[in-house]
This record gives structure tokens, sequence and C-alpha cells, in this order.
């Protein structure tokens, strides 16, 4: 199946699992193609939603090696036009930066989304861990930071 047949079907939930099953599948080299593709979908919540999914997984298999530079800025270029996908990319960037202790800002950090926060707030980077407990957005932010703290960053 490729995304001209799965945009055949009027049901979204239909085009939706296709989309994942395809995103789960498709070789290196033909990413940044489908996802372009699938981004084409009238229903953009839906094709949003499948792509931010398949970038998360990606992101999280990729973000603490050397490919990930180089697939960031390819799903970067893919996804230009669609700026929540945009944002969730560099925040991938600023995680890895943070979990990789490579430089980066506190000032960032704290005007990332509640996804990031709450994502840092659970691992094990000290300071980053320490600025959320004491300034995260959330009061579950700042909890969660502070459970990580005191307990190693195993929450």
């Amino acid at each position: 199946m490729n995304v001209h047949d799965i945009l055949q079907n009027p049901d979204e939930h239909v085009r939706f699992a296709a989309y994942l099953d395809l995103l789960d599948h498709v070789a290196d080299a033909n990413e940044v193609d489908l996802v372009s593709r699938v981004l084409t979908d009238p229903d953009q919540t839906m094709a949003q939603s499948a792509v931010l999914r398949h970038l998360d997984r990606r992101a999280t298999g990729l973000y603490s090696g050397p490919a990930y530079e180089g697939w960031a800025q390819a799903m970067t270029r893919a996804t230009i036009d669609h700026p929540f996908l945009t944002q969730r990319l560099r925040e991938w960037s600023l995680f890895r930066a943070i979990m990789l202790k490579l430089p980066w800002q506190p000032e960032n950090l704290l005007a990332s989304s509640n996804w990031l926060q709450l994502k840092t707030a659970a691992g094990t980077h000290t300071e980053a861990t320490e600025i959320l407990a004491e300034a995260g957005r959330t009061k579950r932010i700042r909890n969660t930071a502070g459970f990580s703290l005191n307990h190693g960053g195993e929450s």
C-alpha cells in the first residue's frame, strides 16, 4: 500500500493506522519523502499526529547516536510548514543536548513545552532537573523533577 492508495479511504482512522504502518517500515532513504507525502493528507490534524508519533519513535532511537543530527535536519526540512512538528524536533534536539551533556541554555528549557519539561524532569540530568524542580511550568513538572533529584532519576 502507498500514500495514494491510503488517501482513497474516506475513514481517517483507517488512514491514520495505515500511515503509522508505512512510517514504521519506511527505509531511511525514503523517510523524508514519505513524511512529506503523509503531510499532504487533507485531514491535517490526523496527518500531523501520525508524523508526530513517527518523529517521537525515531528520535527516541536516534537521539543518543551520531545519526541524529542529519536525521533531525532532514525531518525539519520535511516538516517546515508545520510549526508544531518543527517545534517538537527542536525540543528533541534540546533534550539530546541535555542528556548528552552538550551545551544548552536553561532559558530554552524553561521556554519549552510541558512535554519536554516533563520528559526532562523524569531524566537523570541533575542541572536540568534542578532547574525544573525550581521553575518548571507546572506543579507536576516541579514535583517530577524533585522526585528525580531525590531518587536518582528513577521515576
